[in-house]
């Protein structure tokens, strides 16, 4: 490559000069090589380039393809595929190339012997002279470019020269070939190992799997057996986690690990083409192996935050099966377990998390609400809230209300799941625009079809105009859809494809409409059990829930009751002309140990019958419904229970102290003193607010 560039840079020097007809044409064949990977087009060009140099009749491309096999890959620059084998064997020493130097060949009929099958074909196509130079890759031979004449002494000594940048320039262009079909290929395998992730995906065990991986990675990472290992969380262990096949379970027991030999196992891939040249070195390994009939493995450490947490281990039965090209798709083998390895751990905390939050919920004490963060609530009563179950869910609502995506409620009937939907649309960018609320469970089929997406005039029976839907009357705003698990499979399609298209029709239309709509859908169906029934469409539900909040049942949110109650009497006063002078002390012990299966509505209707019956006095337990309004039982008394001392009894200080024997004994566990006591938990906590024992 060297005498081509000191050629061009001579040409540069002297532009002025009249053009180096070889000079020209190594130009015109540097263009092509460093334009196109296309070896059809460089040999055609090559072909065409050298004819006005050299007075040849043929010209060839040969490579190499194993030792004393050649590939022929194009005559005359036209390619041949598949390629022409040829072996060394076939030429007549005389006429065999030498394929580390330059031969020339003056006159083949006085070398031919037609014993040798390329000597007469050398004949049959009436060669007389020729010249071969080898293509050298450094100090790698790729193969030769040879030239042949039917006259005798076509070529000199000049040719040779300058048919030896043209080699060149080949060989530029063969190794711009290989390694782009090199990287192909890698990218090709690369891909294959991709396959991996949407299988893991559906597991948190990949040992589940383990054989299945195997049969993806063999096609594109050849091997007998592939191991999984991995760390102990102390650090003192390794231990075989998974093999693929069914190999004897005594050769893989827990291996102790010292602390020195750590970075030793992560630090990077273990290559061995052959286990037995470690014999000496590595017995127990080489031992193992053995046992398996094992020759060359490909170790590739596992790696989770930066820390070494096991390995990952190819078998192959065939010596130095393993190259450094193996080990980049080894790597990503490891990289997509590791990734897998990561979603099971994270798996693992977080149940171990959801098991440490429900112990500590039901042992922890009412949160002091942030009143700060309800602001935005100031002056719409029934967002009110303190517990922490309702600060969290408004707190979900509030970051994705600026957002456009599409929100799914769930929870009990009356849970509130409309105010929460008018919240997110006053938190939102279309807080100006409509808020459109569509009951789905209240309307038939065919008319909740028209009333969700309107109809043109006569698109059936007593149609008589035409008729705008909910959707487009919530343009610019936003679209509320209460019981949206009710819809029928042929709403549902239409809906997903507002949600995936952003357009719909009316009934009797054909033009499609825009659907400029935020949607907010809820429902108090286990959508899951229904798609499992196929009452309910999975991609829809998919769609919907792109971002889904739970709102708690009241009973889950009991420090709301009361101030709910306050809330909804100073609105339920005005309306029924006398309000309630309060609520007694035994009527908020019904509310707070009632189970309010109706939620925060079944606690609005009861206030409203209550202010009606107390006609502007307090509301009592006879003013309740008969379900709210009956005591707990009072706990049995033992039959041989003393008389009343003379002076009587102090109510308040029994009480008390009855409560204090209870948290001592239950081990100031809340839950477990309530039950010893008879008495409901939140009844529990008005009586230690009421007699000074909150604090303990």
């Amino acid at each position: 490559m060297t005498q081509v560039l000191r050629a061009l840079w001579r040409a540069d020097l002297e532009e002025e000069r009249p053009a180096d007809p070889l000079v020209e044409a190594l130009r015109r064949i540097v263009r092509v090589v460093s334009g196109t990977l296309e070896l059809r087009e460089v040999f055609a060009r090559v072909a065409e380039a050298a004819a006005g140099i050299l007075p040849f009749d043929r010209m060839g491309v040969v490579r190499v393809k194993e030792q004393d096999t050649l590939e022929l890959h194009s005559i005359t620059g036209a390619v041949l595929d598949p390629p022409v084998t040829i072996r060394l064997e076939d030429f007549s020493p005389a006429t065999r190339p030498f394929l580390d130097r330059t031969k020339r060949v003056d006159d083949a009929l006085r070398l031919l012997d037609l014993d040798f099958a390329m000597d007469r074909r050398i004949q049959q196509e009436g060669m007389r002279s020729g010249l071969s130079v080898p293509l050298l890759r450094g100090e790698q031979l790729e193969g030769y470019v040879m030239v042949g004449a039917r006259r005798p002494n076509a070529f000199t000594a000049e040719h040779e020269a300058a048919l030896q940048p043209f080699a060149e320039l080949l060989v530029l262009a063969l190794e711009h070939e290989r390694l782009w079909s090199l990287d192909a290929e890698r990218r090709r395998r690369l891909d294959a190992i991709d396959a991996l992730l949407p299988m893991m995906a559906n597991v948190l065990d990949i040992r589940e799997i383990f054989n299945q991986v195997s049969t993806v990675v063999k096609p594109v990472l050849p091997h007998d057996l592939v191991l999984l290992s991995s760390l102990s969380a102390d650090r003192t262990v390794m231990t075989v986690d998974a093999l693929s096949g069914e190999p004897e379970p005594d050769l893989w027991k827990p291996m102790p690990v010292r602390e020195k030999d750590l970075q030793h196992f992560g630090l990077d891939p273990v290559l061995i083409p052959d286990v037995e040249a470690e014999a000496d070195t590595e017995p127990e390994r080489c031992r193992k192996c053995r046992a398996l009939g094992v020759r060359a493995l490909l170790k590739i450490p596992l790696r989770l935050d930066g820390g070494f947490i096991g390995a990952l281990v190819f078998f192959s039965k065939q010596p130095g099966q393993y190259t450094e090209e193996d080990v980049v798709v080894a790597r990503r083998v490891a990289d997509h377990v590791s990734l897998a390895i990561s979603h099971q751990r994270l798996a693992e905390e977080q149940r171990e998390a959801a098991e440490a939050r429900e112990r500590a919920t039901r042992l922890e004490e009412r949160v002091q609400a942030l009143r700060d963060e309800l602001e935005a609530t100031r002056g719409y009563h029934r967002v009110l809230g303190e517990s922490k179950s309702w600060k969290d869910v408004l707190t979900q609502a509030a970051k994705v209300a600026a957002t456009e995506t599409t929100v799914l409620l769930t929870g009990e009937s009356g849970t509130g799941k409309e105010v929460v939907a008018r919240f997110i649309h006053r938190g939102s960018r279309r807080a100006k625009g409509p808020f459109v609320a569509l009951n789905c469970a209240a309307l038939p089929e065919t008319l909740l079809e028209s009333e969700l997406f309107g109809h043109e005039k006569g698109a059936f029976t007593g149609a008589l105009n035409a008729h705008p839907g909910r959707i487009e009357q919530a343009a610019g705003g936003t679209l509320f859809l209460d019981e949206v698990g009710e819809m029928s499979p042929a709403v549902q399609a239409k809906l997903l494809r507002v949600l995936q298209e952003r357009e719909f029709q009316r009934l009797g239309a054909t033009r499609p409409i825009k659907a400029d709509v935020r949607v907010v859908a809820a429902t108090n169906r286990d959508l899951a059990a229904s798609i499992a029934r196929g009452e309910f469409r999975e991609d829809l539900y998919y769609r919907l829930s792109v971002f889904e909040i739970r709102l708690p049942p009241l009973r889950e949110r009991r420090e709301d009751i009361l101030p709910l109650a306050e809330a909804f009497l100073e609105e339920i006063g005005p309306a029924v002309g006398r309000p309630a002078a309060g609520i007694s002390r035994q009527a908020h012990e019904a509310l707070l140990s009632y189970p309010w299966p109706g939620n925060v509505r079944e606690l609005r209707n009861a206030l409203e019958r209550a202010t009606i019956l107390c006609d502007g006095g307090l509301i009592t337990l006879e003013h309740l419904p008969m379900t709210l309004g009956q005591p707990a039982a009072a706990p049995a008394h033992p039959e041989n229970a003393g008389a009343f001392p003379p002076g009587g009894v102090n109510l308040e200080t029994v009480e008390r102290d009855l409560i204090a024997k209870a948290l001592d004994e239950a081990g100031n566990n809340r839950s477990k003193a309530a039950r010893l006591l008879g008495i409901t938990r939140s009844q529990l906590y008005y009586r230690m607010e009421k007699h000074g024992l909150a604090a303990g």
